[in-house]
């Protein structure tokens, strides 16, 4: 193993691990909580932790991601008394959660990393020939990759989660993509409600996003400009100032099928230009002003808006530009962290507090407490521990200590369980709804056997291409990544007086454009595969990937990311593993070939293969403008063989958008967890929106459509409410409604 640390910039600091990734594969040890920079928030706009400050809410809400945050501000916005729970801090203005191009390390941060040890597969043998499989040393390190240390403990296949205010979308890689057409009408089809079809869901989208980029003439009217998630895309002359970067995406239009006659003019020009003023363009950056024919070349090659309204766009093969949920005025993340921050603030003019919305930080949701009085338990509060880092995903919390007060707190109306899919039916079950058997296996009385939560777990398929250059890319190479103080990348970014591509690397999430395309194993026609790149070392998750993708003096590395979509498998579970709170459940996906049927594994795993192949074309029709690129991952052995490269496929890929664990269904189906309406069957009072309730996991990247769903829940539980006051009103006024504000 090789000495390397995330914080040492040319040896400034001691190493604290060995490891290594490159083009020997992972070899990385690591310190379970590691050494970070200690940079404080950018803004003291933050939220305090405390626990609840009182004890009766209409409204619980257990979870502040893409699903809980926008629910619990819109519901306290129509004017009632919300708290949403979340277990983690606020964080959202650590330098690592605002960049776009600081995603992957943000995943690491200790503050709000929830590092989960999940199963690719059940039978150890397929598992551990996973070269990023992460094992615990005996000295209470974390080892990933194939030279186990003696006497280590198998942990799993690391998944990090964000544990604080705003959810997975506050490290995310920032990409907002609707899901695909089928997605929706999907659970239109199994539930039998119209509400649910593609085109009525149009109008979500138009209320969570404020459009910041430009749009295709006469496209507007399908877009919304209003709403609390700022939507831009990343400035084209940050790429065009890198010409190998441009080079890479030369060739993958090419091997796309894209006219990049235009592009390839334009860069030679470039070079031409650097030439004759000395610019020496295989050390430095381009100047702004010579970037200006890449970027006109660049932005017709990428004109499609991937998110518009068109019968075709999920058909159609795409070379498109990437909407993102940032602002285009500093290029930082909004999510919903800052739409839940700006309601709970708000005051009235004479200072008073304008919406009734609590957030209780650092408040571990322990249990739903249910009244099961009448003819259905009825959801009517939670129980929780206040504390910090209690949950065991945390990488700071105890693992033999049970900390945290204990306390308790009412919903006379409902609870809304958020967690994502791993927290909620392990919420859930701890409650005592689920399958009665796992139930009664670990003494929970049963309150509602519903034999669906936790199982129909899914997720992607995912792989990459690897390789490296003889020369480094310009664009990051004086970038620090925080891991230093005085980061010029940093300054440039936080320069007022800089804008658009001036504000340089950090304003970028690096990845230029995605290539969205048809296997020839597709159903349905639409888009299985996606395909999008960065100058980064990225194969996959484990303990320390992020100090790995960029480090100071490795910045010649090229990532192809390899994304199937629409996956067959559905045979992944979410399981208790004790009755401890504080524990993380055992999940286990049960990948391709051990949960899937041999003739839908072998169409995933074929799609895989295409997409792969498609990869490694991009690198084989680079220009010859600065350095041929060189595959390392997978290896030349794999990559020469269609049978080798199928079973690298089956141990290597992974996947990072959990779903469907509490899944939304008919009436005839025994393991749907919920109703078309969010509601948990065989309840009252009590719902689930986020990640799990899903059917399928959505089209290409799901937070987006997560937060249309939060603006769905919304709609159906006031709607709930609006019936609830007409029916209880007097006399027979149909027209009878509420009012909100």
């Amino acid at each position: 193993m090789k000495s390397f640390s995330y914080l040492a910039l040319l040896s400034a600091l001691a190493p604290y691990a060995s490891a290594s990734n490159g083009p020997d594969g992972i070899d990385v040890l690591i310190d379970k909580i590691q050494p970070q920079n200690s940079y404080p928030q950018t803004s003291d706009q933050i939220l305090a932790a405390a626990p609840p400050p009182e004890t009766e809410y209409e409204y619980i809400i257990v979870g502040s991601g893409p699903g809980g945050a926008p629910l619990a501000a819109n519901l306290a916005i129509a004017g009632h008394s919300v708290l949403l729970v979340e277990a983690g801090g606020d964080f959202g203005h650590l330098r690592e959660v605002e960049s776009p191009a600081l995603a992957n390390p943000s995943s690491e941060r200790n503050e709000v990393s929830w590092g989960f040890f999940t199963r690719h597969y059940e039978d150890d043998d397929m598992a551990f020939k996973d070269r990023k499989f992460t094992y615990l040393t005996p000295d209470g390190q974390y080892y990933s990759g194939v030279n186990v240390p003696d006497g280590s403990t198998p942990l799993g296949n690391f998944y990090p989660r964000y544990g604080g205010l705003g959810g997975c979308s506050e490290h995310n890689a920032l990409v907002a993509l609707l899901p695909s057409k089928n997605d929706w009408d999907l659970i239109k089809t199994v539930t039998g409600d119209d509400s649910w079809d593609n085109s009525a869901m149009r109008k979500y989208l138009k209320q969570v996003e404020k459009v910041e980029y430009p749009l295709p003439e006469g496209t507007e009217d399908s877009h919304g400009f209003d709403g609390y998630i700022n939507m831009a895309v990343n400035p084209s002359a940050i790429a065009a100032q890198d010409i190998k970067l441009m080079s890479v995406f030369a060739g993958a239009a090419k091997a796309f099928g894209v006219n990049n006659t235009n592009i390839l003019g334009a860069i030679n020009e470039a070079v031409a230009m650097a030439e004759e003023n000395s610019i020496d363009y295989e050390t430095g950056l381009l100047p702004l002003n010579m970037t200006t024919a890449m970027v006109e070349a660049m932005d017709a090659m990428l004109e499609w808006d991937i998110n518009n309204d068109n019968e075709d766009r999920d058909t159609k093969r795409a070379f498109a530009r990437l909407p993102l949920h940032a602002d285009s005025t500093n290029y930082r993340r909004s999510s919903p962290r800052d739409y839940v921050y700006d309601t709970a603030t708000a005051t009235n003019s004479d200072g008073s507090k304008k919406y009734k919305l609590d957030v209780a930080l650092n408040t571990l949701a322990t249990k739903v407490t249910f009244d099961t009085t009448g003819d259905k338990p009825k959801a009517n509060g939670i129980e929780y521990l206040y504390g910090e880092s209690l949950y065991r995903a945390d990488p700071r919390s105890s693992e033999s200590e049970n900390g945290g007060e204990s306390g308790s707190v009412t919903a006379t109306r409902e609870v809304i369980v958020a967690g994502g899919a791993f927290n909620s039916p392990q919420l859930l079950k701890l409650s005592g709804v689920g399958p009665a058997e796992e139930l009664e296996s670990f003494n929970i009385s049963v309150v509602v056997d519903l034999p669906g939560v936790g199982e129909n777990l899914q997720d992607r398929l995912e792989t990459s291409v690897n390789a490296e250059f003889p020369t480094n890319f310009t664009r990051i190479l004086s970038c620090y990544y925080l891991a230093a103080d005085d980061d010029p990348c940093w300054a440039q970014y936080v320069d007022s007086s800089n804008e658009g591509a001036a504000k340089g690397t950090y304003a970028s999430n690096g990845v230029v454009m995605g290539s969205f395309f048809t296997s020839s194993y597709s159903e349905d026609g639409e888009h299985d595969l996606w395909i999008g790149g960065f100058p980064a070392l990225f194969n996959g998750f484990y303990p320390g990937y992020s100090s790995n993708a960029a480090t100071p003096t490795n910045k010649n590395y090229w990532s192809w990311l390899v994304l199937k979509a629409h996956t067959r498998n559905k045979s992944g579970t979410v399981k208790l593993r004790s009755t401890n709170p504080r524990d993380t459940p055992l999940i286990t996906f049960h990948n391709t070939y051990e949960g899937q049927s041999t003739e839908d594994a072998d169409k995933d795993v074929g799609a895989m293969r295409e997409g792969m192949r498609m990869a490694q074309s991009f690198f084989e029709n680079i220009p010859a403008i600065d350095g041929a690129a060189s595959i390392f991952w997978p290896p030349t052995e794999v990559l020469d063989d269609d049978a080798a490269l199928e079973q690298w496929i089956t141990e290597e890929s992974w996947g990072h958008h959990a779903s469907c664990s509490n899944k939304i269904g008919g009436d005839d189906d025994e393991m749907a967890v919920l109703d078309s309406k969010f509601r948990v069957r065989g309840t009252d009072g009590l719902r689930v929106v986020d990640a799990s309730s899903l059917v399928r996991v959505p089209g290409i990247f799901p937070v987006l459509p997560i937060m249309m769903m939060a603006q769905k829940a919304t709609e159906d539980i006031l709607a709930t409410l609006e019936s609830s006051t007409t029916k209880s009103s007097s006399g027979h006024h149909a027209g009878a409604s509420i009012s909100v504000n």
